[in-house]
């Protein structure tokens, strides 16, 4: 016999310190917010949250909000990486992992296709990837 339990909604499964990323991501104006449950994928974090920002100093400021936030609510960042560039920055708050970026890095590393799915993204080749192609005859 199977049991079937229900999902609650969105709402009551965000924890305090969720609520209170996604509300430094709103306030700020993120673009294009994910929230991800990894839990059963890695043992780092329980959710991983991808957003975008419009300019590296958006991008740094988005960031900067959501330490503000985390630690206003309680939690103390264990550390962020990046916000020198502001292409990239990752906000590490132990059970939440939170990502700012530039929209062209974020569509080059593609998080979302690799956290959402659960398996590893094919790779991505680099412009300094030289990828064989079929062999072209120049003789004539």
């Amino acid at each position: 016999m199977t049991t079937r339990t229900r999902l609650r909604p969105r709402e009551e499964r965000a924890s305090p310190l969720q609520q209170a990323v996604t509300a430094a991501l709103e306030d700020m104006k993120a673009v294009n917010v994910r929230v991800l449950d990894v839990r059963g994928l890695t043992d780092i974090a329980d959710t991983m949250v991808i957003a975008s920002g419009n300019s590296d100093r958006h991008v740094r400021s988005i960031a900067e909000r959501v330490v503000e936030q985390a630690k206003a609510a309680g939690f103390r960042p264990l550390g962020t990486e990046g916000e020198r560039d502001g292409e990239w920055v990752l906000v590490d708050l132990q059970d939440v992992v939170v990502h700012v970026m530039l929209p062209r890095v974020r569509e080059f590393y593609g998080l979302e296709r690799l956290w959402d799915s659960g398996e590893a993204a094919p790779a991505v080749a680099t412009p300094a990837t030289r990828v064989a192609g079929p062999r072209r005859n120049t003789s004539r």
